[in-house]
């Protein structure tokens, strides 16, 4: 394998979607990471938190020479296999530790001496995440954003993955944005997101291009909140409305919440998947309880189970049609209208999904 030099180009980096291997321990990894990164660590969490004991209590050099001891024979063996096997199936990667020192000069010392040049990354993920961070409001001010908007149904998502100029906030946060939008599978941690979303905006301002569509969103994405700087810019963007009619609203939440998510909690969770489906969205009605009042979520509580009964003895979906319409009209669109008051961009276009998407790559 050719020598190659470290680096401190993370733009390269982030652009190509590089892959690189990360030498931190798994906890440190779980806290933040970068999409193209592997987590393969020198040491375990147990190993770093006893080499970081030895190391307040007596000194640098028994630290080290502690880590030596526990990363050695067999578990060196092992682990400089794996190492060996990404640095095979990536030739043009990297290796990172925190800040480039210690954990990644080693490994790299290790390969090197089985007879591979492997490169890192100077000042690891600390400075990396830095740029990005950094990045992520220089790409913000020179970008020129559009927001696809409307009431909650129209399927704001489905025109957002017909653009190519655009990033799915909600396909980054993994989760649909609405009261019910949790999905079965874990949201990435806040780092995580801000990483993927920053590199998302540096690629397609790479392109030449200054234009990017987004859905638009609040402050929350689940759990997840968008970073002020881009929130901040959102809340003054031009938009474009998408416009669909009740029916073909609740046929789009029907396919996402109803027949989807099942799909997925079945995927999961087996036998045990319809169940639990049902009791999520029983779940998600219970929290806005305050805004529909007492006797209305007794209602669609109580219809929502019966449909789920009616879907399971014969696929009938009529009864979920049903309570969907009814927040629709009652909880979701007064709470659209409400929003986009609040909203000062101007609206350059409404139309269908279709007419949507067509005006939207017409003006790009």
């Amino acid at each position: 394998m050719p020598q190659r030099p470290d680096t401190q180009d993370y733009r390269a980096l982030f652009l190509g979607d590089v892959p690189m291997m990360d030498m931190r321990a798994p906890t440190e990894f779980l806290q933040g990471a970068f999409p193209s990164a592997r987590s393969l660590p020198l040491m375990s969490d147990d190993e770093r938190a006893q080499v970081g004991t030895c190391y307040k209590q007596r000194g640098q050099q028994a630290a080290i020479e502690l880590g030596h001891q526990l990363v050695s024979g067999a578990t060196k063996q092992r682990r400089l296999a794996q190492w060996s096997e990404f640095a095979r199936l990536h030739p043009q990667g990297y290796l990172y530790c925190f800040r480039g020192g210690l954990r990644s000069q080693t490994v790299q010392q290790w390969l090197r001496e089985s007879g591979i040049d492997y490169p890192l990354v100077s000042g690891g993920y600390k400075s990396m995440r830095r740029f990005l961070l950094e990045e992520l409001e220089r790409s913000v001010a020179h970008a020129e954003f559009v927001l696809i908007s409307g009431k909650t149904g129209t399927g704001k998502t489905r025109v957002i993955n017909q653009l190519s100029r655009s990033i799915d906030l909600e396909g980054l946060a993994n989760h649909r944005g609405s009261s019910f939008g949790q999905l079965p599978e874990p949201q990435p941690r806040q780092i995580d997101f801000e990483n993927t979303l920053s590199i998302a905006l540096m690629q397609l301002l790479a392109q030449g291009e200054r234009r990017i569509y987004l859905e638009d969103e609040g402050r929350l994405i689940g759990r997840l909140y968008l970073p002020e700087v881009l929130r901040e810019k959102m809340g003054h963007a031009p938009m474009l409305a998408v416009e669909q009619t009740l029916e073909q609203r609740v046929d789009v939440v029907i396919e996402d919440y109803v027949l989807d998510l099942g799909r997925r909690y079945a995927a999961l969770h087996g036998e045990d998947g319809a169940q639990q489906h049902s009791e999520k969205l029983q779940q998600d009605l219970l929290r806005i309880r305050k805004r529909l009042g007492g006797e209305r979520h007794q209602e669609i509580s109580a219809l929502m189970a019966e449909a789920f009964q009616r879907q399971w003895q014969d696929g009938d979906l009529s009864l979920h049609r049903q309570w969907v319409a009814f927040l629709l009209e009652n909880y979701y669109d007064p709470m659209y209208d409400y929003q986009l008051s609040q909203r000062e961009g101007q609206q350059l276009f409404h139309g269908d999904r279709d007419a949507v998407v067509a005006f939207a790559r017409q003006a790009s």
